[in-house]
């Protein structure tokens, strides 16, 4: 079953390989929610599906596992790059493993994956052209059953992860896009149509909401779907053993799937949205007992390679926080200013109860100390920078966190690296994007990071 012992490596022709003679490095402490991917650093999107953002699932960091170490000696950050058209992910699998998923407009529009040299960047191996149909970006996840799981557009496809063959493939039942997957710890794949709000992702009228839709692995069988009763445009999450958290146009959802039944069940509801002019939520995290997110989405349609002033909400942007149970709703405001704009979630640093947020629109970046939810001292500000952040943020247990910062003037997309808990500025390199980033990066296993654009993929290091 999936998730449980060694995974297996599978060979182009899907079969299984014989055990490799060097074990991939055990999580000093295991996540559970990752029980369904690859034993890497970084097998998906956001780290896994509690979208922690720090490398092996955050509360299990995968040994030896840094960032940069010469930064704190005060060497300088270090990138190279190369460009690449609308790549969207980068993910690891074992050590040298690096894999970026992207994907080509057209109409319809078709994906593909790259297997890259893990310094270079060049590839090693590219996909065919996946079929994908309506587009939005995708996503791809390095499953615990050897495979690569690629969901875009309206299809999803399994990938080995050498010759990045395509072992099988399944299209969805709605003619929309699917933005990305999570699995599950049963190894389940868990999907959701891309739609919600009112402008231009919003769901025709013939639709009551967006739909999950879990396939099994392996087959791509279909299992189950549900209909939520609202549009949802953020990213679906996940928790171990069967939790789902969707956060749709005005609520968030707690749902778990119940394998014996083939059913998802809906057990809490929240409405978020309480003020006027407030947009609705993107992608939550799932950490220290509540869910995690950034609302103000509407209108990212506008991109035109910058968020800068792009915003539609007249509600200043918030960070809310809500309880797995669905008790408690906290929220604080990032910056206080109309037309606010994300696209992103927000990074939450349980460890040293530090959350940071943003508003790409205002071009803040903001750090809190929390309490407990519902206390007086729920937040308190730590730290905050006038940063044109958009993507999405990378943290470690070290205490060094990656955003972005685009230079408009120069037409120059940057990473910084800041220390968490003060916010000071320990390492600037520019990544080579004539854009703003506004997708995923991912932490590797020679104490680097990958950082992804629309234009470009980067390797960011110090030695």
């Amino acid at each position: 079953q999936a998730g449980q012992g060694r995974p297996r490596r599978m060979t182009a022709s899907g079969s299984e390989m014989p055990a490799t003679p060097d074990p991939v490095p055990s999580r000093a402490t295991p996540d559970p929610a990752l029980a369904g991917y690859w034993p890497s650093p970084w097998p998906a999107e956001d780290g896994g599906p509690r979208r922690t953002q720090g490398p092996g699932g955050a509360t299990g960091t995968t040994a030896s596992i840094r960032f940069a170490p010469g930064l704190r000696a005060g060497r300088p950050l270090q990138a190279t790059s190369r460009p690449v058209f609308m790549g969207c992910m980068a993910i690891v699998r074992d050590p040298g493993e690096v894999y970026l998923q992207g994907n080509l407009l057209g109409a319809p529009s078709t994906g593909w994956v790259e297997r890259l040299h893990p310094e270079s960047l060049e590839p090693l191996a590219r996909s065919i052209d996946l079929p994908g149909g309506p587009f939005w970006p995708g996503g791809v996840a390095a499953h615990a059953d050897g495979s690569l799981y690629v969901t875009f557009g309206r299809w999803v496809h399994r990938l080995a992860p050498d010759s990045l063959e395509v072992l099988a493939a399944h299209e969805l039942p709605r003619e929309r896009p699917y933005n990305s997957s999570v699995v599950l710890a049963s190894g389940h794949l868990v999907t959701k149509d891309f739609g919600g709000g009112v402008g231009a992702a919003a769901l025709p009228p013939e639709l009551r909401g967006s739909e999950l839709v879990v396939l099994a692995p392996g087959t791509l069988e279909e299992v189950t779907r549900h209909e939520l009763p609202e549009g949802s445009i953020a990213r679906l999450s996940a928790d171990a053993p069967d939790r789902i958290y969707v956060i749709g146009d005005t609520h968030a959802f707690g749902l778990r799937f119940d394998e014996a039944t083939a059913t998802i069940v809906e057990d809490w509801r929240v409405r978020y949205r309480t003020r006027d002019g407030q947009g609705f939520g993107w992608d939550v995290v799932i950490d220290d007992g509540s869910g995690w997110f950034l609302d103000d989405g509407e209108g990212t349609e506008a991109f035109g390679g910058h968020f800068a002033g792009k915003g539609v909400a007249t509600a200043p942007l918030q960070l809310l926080r809500v309880t797995l149970d669905g008790s408690t709703l906290d929220a604080v405001e990032v910056c206080g200013l109309p037309g606010g704009i994300i696209a992103n979630p927000p990074c939450v640093d349980a460890g040293r109860r530090i959350a940071v947020g943003f508003d790409s629109g205002n071009a803040q970046l903001v750090a809190w100390r929390y309490g407990e939810p519902g206390a007086a001292d729920a937040w308190t500000e730590l730290w905050r920078h006038d940063q044109h952040h958009a993507a999405h943020l990378l943290r470690w247990a070290g205490g060094e966190l990656l955003s972005h910062d685009y230079d408009a003037s120069r037409g120059v997309d940057q990473v910084v690296v800041r220390d968490i808990e003060t916010g000071d500025e320990l390492g600037r390199a520019d990544t080579g994007s004539p854009v703003q980033s506004v997708v995923f990066g991912a932490a590797g296993w020679a104490d680097d990071a990958y950082v992804v654009s629309f234009g470009a993929v980067a390797r960011v290091w110090s030695d």
